[in-house]
């Protein structure tokens, strides 16, 4: 792992441990206060529940009040009274009901074959005795509130229930009504999924920020790699001109001593084997053939040595230019072999810098050598344009051709091919190569604002 991943590590690893814990925080705050919003919610529901069933039975009571107070305590006077109990609702599910403090079902205008009934024992699903209960709370404080299950008129099903009842000890009656709680059950469950509903949303939220703040860091990330890649791809794109100048500079240095020094002596040591042959000729000696064979060995290595000057660093491409440089290289290389070469210099040439001059003249020269070593071909072509875009340098030749992707994926072989794409690439041009069964090209092409001197 490297400096900058470790650095977009340290940065993203914090950030990420912030938003989990801030996410947890926000799920246990809006939690709790959930809960305390739906407690809230049903202590405030319960209590107006509370209000409005004890004002139901006052005004039920109150109802009943002139039969109670008037002293009468006959039959008809009660029947009366359960009349007009009977007569008060509010709702199919809100209804009043009369029992004696015996447990005797006097009066249920909903369940009207409850009445006459003992329902003493009636124990609901938690086990608790709901008219003992009943009678209990209407016994202590004059009324009193007790929550039980019982039937819902309007469902036949059985449903927790809010009751108030009070007693009336003259006639041993208790008197009550009830509201059923299914309906709070029910809000307070949409409650809860609303909550949990804003709950998700914020922490979704979280997720798209956090996903936010990493697509930025990794963008980050990867502009400042990219921005470093540009730089270190400028630094050796720079360093590799150097080293191919510096090359060219030492093979311009040894093709001077070559030709001014090494071929110099070898000229010198020749004219002195010629004099020496001359001055045995004029004293009619005849010249040792080993003296002839030194002279023919001494010219022999004069040409190699103006040879390998030339090809390390040819004057003509210093002195004339790229298209006199690679006619000479053409016809050298059409005298050396059976390969026929031809050479074609297509616009109007204008200067080149030094570097697009070497470096298309070295690309040139291993082509060349690649199509003697490799290639088996008849004939080679040299291609020299000019343009107002580009300069365009293309060798191809008619030989048995290569596997191009192969060659360029191992190592161990291509690798002048390969230091001709670097060449190429190091002064801003590109390299295409194309290659098949009788014929293959290399195609070198170099901008013409980058080819110019500067």
């Amino acid at each position: 792992m490297n400096l900058r991943t470790k650095i977009v590590a340290l940065a993203v690893a914090p950030l990420l441990v912030a938003l989990v814990l801030v996410a947890l925080a926000v799920r246990h705050q809006e939690h709790d206060l959930a809960q305390r919003e739906r407690a809230l919610i049903e202590r405030s529901y319960m209590a107006q529940r509370r209000s409005e069933l004890r004002s139901y039975v006052e005004l039920a009571v109150s109802n009943l009040r002139p039969l109670y107070d008037s002293g009468l305590d006959d039959e008809a006077t009660r029947n009366e009274a359960l009349r007009r109990l009977a007569a008060l609702d509010y709702g199919d599910d809100g209804y009043f009901f009369v029992y004696d403090l015996e447990g005797n079902s006097l009066m249920h205008s909903r369940q009207p074959e409850l009445v006459g009934q003992n329902l003493w024992g009636m124990r609901d699903s938690h086990g608790r005795f709901t008219i003992q209960e009943l009678i209990k709370g209407a016994k202590e404080n004059g009324g009193g509130y007790v929550e039980y299950e019982w039937r819902k008129p309007s469902s036949a099903q059985m449903a927790p229930k809010l009751g108030y009842v009070t007693a009336l000890p003259r006639w041993n009656w208790m008197v009550g009504t009830g509201l059923y709680l299914d309906d709070i059950e029910s809000t307070m469950d949409a409650l809860d999924k609303q909550m949990n509903a804003n709950v998700t949303a914020t922490l979704l939220w979280i997720a798209g920020i956090a996903a936010l703040c990493l697509g930025v860091v990794s963008a980050a990330g990867v502009f400042l790699n990219l921005s470093e890649h540009r730089v270190a791809e400028a630094k050796l794109r720079l360093l590799a001109r150097r080293v191919v100048q510096s090359q060219e500079e030492e093979r311009g240095h040894l093709a001077r001593e070559l030709h001014d020094g090494t071929s110099q002596t070898l000229v010198s040591a020749k004219l002195l084997i010629e004099s020496a042959v001359d001055a045995l000729g004029r004293d009619h000696q005849p010249a040792p053939p080993a003296l002839g064979k030194a002279l023919q060995r001494l010219n022999d290595s004069l040409t190699e040595v103006r040879r390998i000057s030339h090809r390390l660093r040819p004057a003509l491409l210093d002195t004339l230019g790229l298209p006199a440089a690679l006619e000479r290289l053409g016809h050298e290389f059409g005298e050396e072999g059976s390969v026929d070469a031809s050479i074609m210099v297509e616009g109007e040439p204008f200067e080149l810098s030094q570097e697009v001059k070497t470096a298309l003249f070295r690309v040139t020269q291993e082509a060349l050598t690649n199509v003697r070593k490799h290639a088996e071909a008849h004939r080679v072509h040299i291609s020299l344009g000019f343009n107002e875009e580009a300069v365009r340098l293309e060798v191809s030749d008619d030989g048995v051709g290569f596997d191009v992707e192969a060659m360029q994926l191992d190592p161990r072989h291509g690798i002048g091919l390969r230091n001709m794409r670097e060449r190429i690439e190091a002064i801003g041009g590109r390299l295409v190569m194309r290659s098949g069964r009788g014929h293959t090209s290399i195609v070198a092409e170099v901008p013409a604002r980058s080819a110019r001197p500067e």
